[in-house]
């Protein structure tokens, strides 16, 4: 079987300085982008086994205790920062009494300590999407970029030859289409690695902030959170009746 005398390999070997760049550029686009897609996913995937960790953090004794055990291998863990946050708050806000923090009340102080540590874990489960995005986005373009040059090459062999004969314009429009198929070998995984992401870290932000409503009601009232979001809900229905009397 003779060789693809208009395939990839021949791409790199007859192609010019322009066609070997664009083709190590889409190269390197590919690598990042999938590194990113994979790591990532590993690490929603680790993230989503958060059920049975944080049904286990309620039923410990010892907040102390269920915080260590907590993703115990996984000190950046969203979760255990986010328990670690709101304890630090409550011991940070007891013993500054007699400064300015002492102005803002308690749950406003949490409140905002556990909000930050949201914003810092939605922002490192968001960390490389916008590669992702920018990969997406541009590689069609570059590798369009390289379709023009092959074009712009089958046209300059055509007026040099003075005859549009297949022989003179396939090597040409051969590369044009194979950097155009490469453009969007490149981008396709890319969106899609993005989207899914995107809905993944969704799920875990969730998850992670009604985790921190838990904890906001826990170190707040120091009942469990069923128990305490059902005396805050028996509370509030009673002042919502005092105000329709």
């Amino acid at each position: 079987m003779q060789d693809n005398p208009y395939g990839i390999e021949a791409l790199w070997l007859q192609g010019d300085l322009v066609i070997k760049t664009v083709a190590m550029i889409l190269l390197l686009m590919s690598i990042v982008s999938w590194t990113i897609i994979l790591l990532r996913a590993w690490r929603l995937w680790h993230l989503r086994q958060c059920r049975q960790k944080l049904a286990a953090f309620w039923q410990t004794e010892d907040f102390t205790q269920a915080q260590q055990q907590l993703y115990a291998n996984d000190a950046a863990n969203p979760f255990r920062r986010l328990a670690a946050e709101g304890k630090s708050a409550i011991a940070h806000h007891q013993q500054h009494q007699h400064s300015l923090e002492d102005s803002f009340p308690l749950a406003e102080w949490l409140h905002s300590s556990l909000r930050e540590a949201i914003d810092v874990g939605t922002d490192n489960l968001q960390r490389g999407l916008s590669v992702l995005a920018s990969v997406g986005a541009t590689a069609p373009f570059v590798g369009l970029f390289g379709t023009v040059w092959g074009i712009y090459h089958a046209l300059v062999n055509i007026g040099v030859s003075g005859q549009a004969s297949i022989d003179k314009v396939a090597g040409p429009v051969g590369e044009a289409l194979i950097m155009t198929a490469l453009g969007l070998a490149v981008a396709i995984p890319a969106v899609l690695g993005y989207n899914a992401l995107v809905r993944g870290n969704k799920r875990i932000i969730r998850k992670l902030t009604g985790f921190a409503q838990q904890l906001h009601v826990y170190l707040l009232t120091g009942a469990p959170p069923v128990q305490a979001c059902d005396s805050l809900h028996a509370r509030n229905e009673n002042k919502r009746a005092g105000h329709g009397l």
